[in-house]
């Protein structure tokens, strides 16, 4: 699955290589997708790259191909995902809620043990660090012990970079979020800025500001205005392999 901003892209080559033949350039992708600078395409282009949607072609500027379009969305859809649709695609049914108890295979005096693990889908990467382009591909799940687990849906992000190695969060680990559009100041928070990039952040709020603040301090503090971050899930745990 992609992001709408991976999406709106991705149809506006496709329809710049239908109707000229030659692909836009990537002053053009700002433009059309509305972007502040040339990196938030790169990183879109790199993106889709990786998932095999296009593919840029060596030793020849500004070439690329449409290898694929997505399949859960058509081809012909006029109108582009709402903006500020972003939110990991937690998958229905059980996977994140407490699971119902088994039924007993013997008599309840003498009950088998039954395996309390739930599994919750990973949604991608989070950068603890500079912001990344939202991920929203459920690559696998990990199994998490139901006690870790309390109201509402959850989701895991594999974490990318150093900004908060001093609240314990390394480059590598799995975060455990609880989905959420709301938090305290002081809680750690995946944070979508602008509608572009996701990030791991301790949150602060400053009046109607919101500050997103880095446990590493070679990262500075980042300050922005009203309606500029909106939050995506709260941490929850944290899972590391040796």
């Amino acid at each position: 699955m992609l992001t709408r901003k991976q999406y709106e892209l991705l149809m506006f080559i496709q329809e710049r290589l239908k109707e000229t033949g030659v692909p836009p350039s990537f002053d053009e992708m700002k433009d059309a997708l509305d972007l502040r600078s040339k990196s938030g395409i790169h990183r879109l282009i790199t993106a889709l790259e990786e998932r095999g949607f296009i593919r840029r072609l060596p030793n020849r500027a500004r070439a690329m191909e449409v290898l694929r379009l997505p399949e859960s969305i058509s081809p012909g859809l006029a109108t582009p995902p709402q903006r500020g649709t972003f939110s990991p695609e937690v998958i229905e049914g059980d996977l994140g809620k407490p699971a119902k108890p088994a039924a007993p295979t013997r008599p309840a005096a003498d009950p088998v043990p039954v395996s309390a693990g739930i599994e919750i889908p990973v949604m991608g990467r989070i950068a603890a660090g500079v912001p990344i382009e939202a991920i929203q591909t459920h690559s696998h799940s990990i199994s998490v012990p139901p006690e870790m687990l309390g109201k509402g849906e959850h989701y895991a992000l594999e974490v990318r970079g150093d900004s908060m190695i001093e609240a314990g969060i390394l480059d590598g680990d799995t975060v455990l979020i609880r989905r959420t559009d709301s938090a305290e100041s002081g809680d750690i928070v995946v944070a979508l800025v602008d509608d572009e990039e996701a990030t791991l952040k301790r949150l602060r709020k400053k009046g109607a500001s919101i500050a997103l603040e880095a446990a590493n301090p070679a990262y500075e503090t980042r300050i922005f205005g009203p309606g500029r971050v909106r939050v995506q899930g709260r941490l929850v745990a944290l899972f590391r392999q040796y």
